[in-house]
């Protein structure tokens, strides 16, 4: 589970719009661009096989408790539909470290609706597989389009993810075990050791004042191979 902003205009950064030129060409003229203001923000949540859910931020709410407990419930709903009768060792929840996450209400609703939960130490808030190549790949694709609406940011991005084949998001989530691994040999250093790798880098519920950055890196990695072994 996480979430990302969708905009009317993503323009070019200064790294993708660089061009090879001559040393004697003329240096080109570019105007200084910025983001629309127009934006939506999506809430995705997604598992081996692809996306189960994909939720938009009405205008003028915030992400809160008991709005992502509301989208939680709806994951339930869904999954019981999807695999009924099929879910035998339960589900691995992974998600980040946001106010809405850590939530007494959350941590409720979680514990109700039967999710094991990993929680995100806040020390390596940009690795998670949704920005290993879900969200970049996104995000390369709707970059320099200019969208007239909501409608239509939202028909580019679902039609984008649901061209992505069901190894797309595999291979990330398979990553997440390369990773743990990786924590382990390591000693929780992997944050900056394994560039390549998604670091699985998330702590205990419940140690997290008990533990430095690394040794929640490393908990996360045995605790992970448990669940998934």
């Amino acid at each position: 589970m996480d979430e990302t902003w969708l905009y009317h205009y993503d323009p070019e950064t200064k790294q993708e719009s660089i061009e090879w030129r001559h040393s004697s060409s003329p240096r080109p003229k570019k105007l200084r661009v910025h983001k629309s203001a127009g934006k939506v923000l999506a809430s995705i949540l997604w598992y081996q096989d692809g996306i189960l859910l994909i939720n938009y931020l009405p205008k003028g709410q915030t992400i809160n408790a008991e709005y992502y407990s509301s989208l939680l419930v709806q994951l339930k709903d869904i999954l019981k539909e999807k695999y009924r009768g099929k879910v035998t060792k339960g589900i691995l929840f992974l998600h980040g470290n946001a106010p809405a996450y850590r939530a007494l209400a959350t941590r409720k609703k979680l514990a109700y609706l039967g999710f094991q939960c990993l929680d995100h130490p806040p020390y390596c808030l940009d690795l998670v597989p949704s920005d290993y190549r879900l969200f970049p790949g996104l995000k390369k694709q709707l970059k320099r389009h200019h969208f007239s609406s909501d409608t239509e940011i939202i028909g580019a991005a679902e039609t984008w993810l649901d061209r992505q084949p069901s190894e797309f998001f595999l291979s990330d989530l398979k990553k997440l075990e390369q990773g743990a691994k990786k924590c382990i040999e390591l000693g929780g250093e992997c944050a900056e050791q394994i560039p390549n790798l998604v670091a699985v880098a998330c702590f205990l519920p419940g140690q997290a004042k008990d533990l430095s950055a690394p040794g929640r890196s490393f908990a996360f990695g045995c605790r992970w191979l448990e669940l998934i072994g």
